[in-house]
């Protein structure tokens, strides 16, 4: 077992080493130039659309509303990446690590518009009447049979990847927050998360969109307002904060308190990959989601589904990572969640931990939520319709035993399943980048 461990770590270290990075980065950049910095530009309306989407247009196919798409879509990577992400990114690459989670979520925002755009574009009516898509048909309605088999290799990686980091993983820190804040047993978290993901996940699709819609704006805004609390009580800290930022992007950080200190590099490698984990921009994966938005437009989805690198990225990462900075917590010797709570428990004595806690663990399950689509559809793709009730069962199932296990090993596998998805992602959206600014140019045209 140790050995496939080194040898699975060693794979991990290669497939998000710099190529990844730059490859991920790179092709952000490349779209939004192409498009001409419009997602950028178009921030405003894209907010008003998604204020607008929770009534779609009476012609539009799909299955959910599109801020229900969006809502699960957030479900899925508003999660340990908004809270233990930032912390890592910040404990290992210092303070500068923020500013290149920003980077990443800028061209991040133009890689999630076009995700979203093809897979609209390309989806398909299942057999159930029902849409999907994401990028295993974009491919392969997009590039034709000869791609084929990188759509089916999409959907193997993503399939599996899945139960890793988007099921067994959260469980365990569900588990153990609730452990370890209000001391009860990992069995019991573990047969309340079994219930409550069973009463949603098997009623597919519409009682997710309907869950995420209805909890995720309210566990977002709930925890906005605790991290602008936590800002506000430094508020004084928050101009030394920002010049420490921008510093050390560029000329790394010395070593200070607790924290050993970090070159350039590590605020650029953790920053950016602790970016990706978080908003997911590059992986494919909101554009399953999307795909099952009611929508008579591609764009119009594109459009809502790139605020959700925004909201993820932009706005809850940024103030976790303030409140961190502007209290000073990031030259403890706290690390990960921990020094996120450790952040809060400064501002506000006594309820600062357990906040983050409960955040943590909401976070964590409606990841388990968001990531049962994913993987649903990566399945049907791959085996057909009948695969969808065993594979409901199945993630079920795996809950208690994420719950309950160590799970060091299935975090790697996960980790490096998940570089193997972004992979026929990125070569789909750089090949297909003619076809997302076609579809941008005529849309904008038509409005003018």
């Amino acid at each position: 077992m140790e050995m496939l461990n080194n040898i699975v770590g060693q794979v991990n270290g290669i497939v998000w080493g710099v190529p990844m990075l730059i490859a991920i980065l790179g092709t952000g950049a490349y779209l939004m130039i192409r498009l001409g910095f419009m997602p950028l530009r178009k921030v405003r309306l894209a907010s008003s659309l998604l204020l607008e989407g929770r009534k779609p247009d009476a012609d539009a196919d799909g299955d959910i509303s599109p801020f229900a798409a969006l809502m699960t879509s957030l479900a899925a990577t508003v999660g340990t990446g908004n809270i233990a992400g930032v912390a890592t990114a910040i404990t290992l690459g210092g303070p500068g690590a923020l500013f290149w989670m920003w980077c990443t979520a800028l061209v991040g925002m133009a890689t999630k518009y076009a995700e979203t755009v093809l897979a609209v574009h390309f989806r398909e009516t299942d057999e159930r009447g029902r849409q999907t898509g994401g990028p295993m048909y974009v491919i392969k309605n997009g590039l034709g049979k000869r791609w084929a088999w990188l759509g089916a290799a999409f959907a193997l990686f993503g399939g599996l990847a899945a139960f890793g980091i988007g099921n067994m993983v959260q469980a365990h820190e569900v588990a153990n927050a609730m452990q370890g804040t209000f001391a009860i047993p990992t069995w019991a978290s573990a047969a309340v998360m079994v219930a409550l993901t069973g009463f949603v996940v098997l009623g597919g699709i519409s009682r997710i969109g309907q869950v995420a819609q209805g909890l995720v704006p309210i566990m977002c805004l709930a925890y906005i307002v605790i991290a602008l609390i936590v800002v506000g009580v430094n508020i004084d800290q928050v101009p030394a904060a920002f010049t420490t930022i921008f510093k050390a992007a560029f000329t790394g950080q010395a070593a200070t308190g607790g924290f050993a200190g970090a070159a350039v590099w590590a605020a650029v490698r953790f920053g950016v990959a602790r970016g990706v984990f978080s908003n997911e921009a590059g992986l494919g994966t909101a554009g399953i989601a999307q795909a099952a938005g009611m929508s008579n437009n591609p764009v119009k989805s594109g459009l809502i589904g790139m605020m959700g690198t925004f909201i993820d990225t932009l706005i809850v990462c940024t103030l976790t990572g303030l409140a961190i900075i502007c209290t000073g917590a990031w030259t403890g010797d706290a690390q990960g969640a921990a020094l996120t709570a450790a952040a809060f428990e400064t501002s506000l004595p006594g309820a600062g931990a357990i906040l983050v806690s409960v955040s943590l663990a909401v976070f964590a399950f409606t990841t388990i939520l968001g990531w049962a689509y994913y993987a649903e559809r990566c399945w049907e793709f791959l085996l057909g319709t009948w695969a969808i009730l065993p594979f409901r069962v199945l993630w079920i199932v795996a809950i208690p035993a994420g719950a309950l296990a160590e799970l060091n090993f299935v975090w790697l596998l996960a980790d490096t399943l998940n570089a193997f998805m972004a992979l026929p992602n990125l070569v789909s959206l750089l090949l297909l980048s003619g076809t997302v600014a076609a579809l941008t140019k005529a849309y904008f045209s038509a409005q003018n």
